[in-house]
C-alpha cells in the first residue's frame, strides 16, 4: 500500500511529529511505501494566487476554479501543486497529521487543500462525494487537541468531534470521493504524562495495524438525495450530523442513533 502522510505543525519535536515518525515506521515496518509532506519544512504557500496560473492575464477577473480546471485540462498546474498532486494520485491512503487549531486544521494545511485538491484534479462537473476524483482512496485524521476529551463530549463544551470535524470529513475528503476512516485523536498530550503519552503511541500504532478492519465513516449515497440534494422523504439519516425532518427524524433522535452505533 502506499501512503502519504500531510503533516502540518512547525515543531519537528512536537507530539505530531511523534505521531508521524509512529505512522512512518508502524507502516514501513508493514512493507507499505510510505511517504511525508512536512509542509512547514518545506516551506509550503497556503496562499492560492493568480501568479501560479500562466494561463490568466494580469488585470483580468481571477476565477479560482476555472483556473485550476483549465491548468488540469491544459497540464500547465504549477510545479509545487503537482508535485503534491502526483504524492495523492499514488496514494491508496492518505494520513494528515495536525494540531487541531480553532476547531480545525492550522491554516497552512487548509491552504495545501486549497491549492492541492483543485478542481479538474479532486472534483469536477457532477464529479463529487461518491463519484469525486479521488474514489477508491482512503483518507483518515490524526490530530492533537489542547483540552481533554471531555470537553468534546457531546455534551461537552466544545462540542461533539465528529461534528467539529464534518466539515473536513464531508466537505473535503467525502467531497472529492474518499472513503473517510474514523480519526484518531490524542488528547492534550503536552499536559499528561510521559507514560500517557507513550500509550498514545501504542495506539496509534495499533490502530495503523488495523486499518483494513475499520468501518468507515458512513455517508449518504446521492441515491438517497432528491432533486434539491435533499434527503428524500423516508430516508433516516445515519450521519451523526444530519437529520431528516421528512422521515419524521428529529435531530434528537439522529443523534440518539449514532450514539448507539
Amino acid at each position: 500500500m502506499n501512503v502519504l502522510i500531510v503533516h502540518a505543525h512547525p515543531e519537528p519535536r512536537s507530539f505530531n511529529g511523534a505521531l508521524t515518525d509512529t505512522a512512518l515506521r508502524t507502516l514501513s515496518e508493514q512493507g507499505h511505501t510510505v511517504v511525508v509532506s512536512d509542509l512547514y519544512a518545506a516551506g509550503w504557500s497556503p496562499v492560492l494566487a493568480p501568479g501560479e496560473f500562466p494561463g490568466h492575464t494580469p488585470g483580468l477577473f481571477f476565477n479560482p476554479a476555472k483556473e485550476q480546471e483549465d491548468a488540469a485540462a491544459n497540464q500547465s498546474t504549477c510545479r509545487a501543486v503537482a508535485l503534491e498532486q502526483d504524492k495523492v494520485r499514488a496514494a491508496d491512503l492518505v494520513i494528515f497529521q495536525f494540531p487541531l487549531w480553532w476547531f480545525s486544521m492550522p491554516a497552512i494545511l487548509k491552504g495545501w487543500v486549497d491549492r492541492v485538491f483543485s478542481r479538474g484534479f479532486a472534483y469536477a462537473s457532477g464529479r463529487k462525494y461518491d463519484t469525486g476524483l479521488l474514489k477508491g482512496k482512503r483518507a483518515m485524521l490524526s490530530l492533537t487537541t489542547g483540552t481533554a476529551d471531555t470537553l468534546y463530549a457531546p455534551n461537552g463544551i466544545d462540542g461533539d468531534l465528529h461534528h467539529i470535524l464534518w466539515p473536513i470529513h464531508n466537505g473535503i475528503l467525502a467531497y472529492t470521493g474518499f472513503t473517510v476512516l474514523p480519526p484518531f485523536a490524542a488528547w492534550m498530550p503536552a499536559q499528561v504524562s510521559s507514560e500517557q503519552r507513550q500509550s498514545y503511541l501504542d495506539q496509534y500504532a495499533d490502530r495503523l495495524l488495523q486499518l483494513d478492519d475499520l468501518e468507515p465513516l458512513f455517508f449518504h449515497p446521492k441515491t438517497d438525495y432528491d432533486e434539491n440534494q435533499q434527503l428524500k422523504p423516508g430516508v433516516v439519516a445515519r450521519s451523526g450530523v444530519q437529520w431528516n425532518p421528512q422521515a419524521n427524524q428529529s435531530f434528537e433522535a439522529a443523534a440518539s442513533q449514532f450514539k448507539d452505533r
